[in-house]
């Protein structure tokens, strides 16, 4: 049994989930500071990272076709869907996902959430489009810096405000949310937390957190605020959150 979805799944409640990153860039799993492709730290194979986080807990994977986030189309799809096929638990895609095309590729191969970024600022029909036809498969990731919507794998600003987008896709239907605090991620300083804060009392639907977590205190944090989950990449491949130690943590 894979880790593929049944279309027709129906959100539930769950627990505060703590979701480990597995970034792709050249067939590696990588680590980037901040977004930035000049600053990288390469962890090794990806599905063998995959493995070992379905080993110790992990309740989903978030995985980033970095490559194709840059590209704005899929480069390392082979790759993530073997990926997919290799664990049980479910994987969420993200990374070059521009068009409708592209997202009912990823819908046919069965992965659980499909994540939009840049496409909800360039092309709102999509991010409709979507929905409509895969509903809670859909999420909309908003990476931010200062407030600030940045799009194509954070290199470009929008002039739009994270929480101005953010509203507008929930009343377009989408209904998860994840939001990146791009001056964060990597920093291990901790999660902007009166950014999430705002997010989860202003917004009709649930809220994923992502960027600066650095302890098991910052994920206990964010799950008192009422978020539904939290990314977390570095501070899991540095060795400063034990998985098994974080879910413990939340459950409390």
């Amino acid at each position: 049994m894979s880790a593929l979805a049944n279309s027709d799944t129906v959100p539930r409640k769950t627990a505060f989930e703590v979701i480990p990153a597995i970034d792709i860039r050249g067939g590696k799993c990588v680590r980037l500071f901040q977004g930035d492709y000049a600053q990288e730290t390469v962890y090794g194979d990806p599905i063998e990272m995959a493995l070992h986080w379905e080993t110790l807990g992990a309740p989903r994977l978030h995985v980033v076709d970095l490559d194709g986030a840059r590209e704005k189309r899929p480069v390392n799809h082979a790759l993530v869907l073997e990926l997919a096929r290799a664990v049980r638990i479910p994987v969420e895609v993200s990374g070059g996902i521009r068009t409708m095309e592209t997202v009912r590729m990823w819908a046919d191969a069965g992965v659980d959430r499909i994540q939009l970024g840049s496409a909800a600022v360039a092309d709102p029909g999509l991010v409709r489009d979507a929905v409509a036809a895969f509903r809670d498969r859909v999420v909309v990731s908003i990476d931010c810096r200062d407030g600030e919507v940045m799009t194509n794998g954070w290199l470009d600003g929008s002039g739009i405000q994270v929480l101005d987008l953010a509203r507008a896709m929930a009343a377009a239907g989408v209904v998860r949310i994840m939001v990146t605090d791009i001056s964060r991620d990597g920093a291990l300083a901790g999660p902007n937390l009166p950014l999430y804060g705002e997010l989860v009392r202003e917004l009709p639907v649930p809220v994923v957190a992502s960027g600066g977590v650095g302890s098991n205190v910052d994920l206990v944090a964010l799950a008192r605020l009422g978020c539904e989950g939290v990314i977390v990449g570095k501070a899991l491949y540095e060795g400063r959150v034990d998985l098994r130690q974080a879910l413990e943590a939340v459950s409390c």
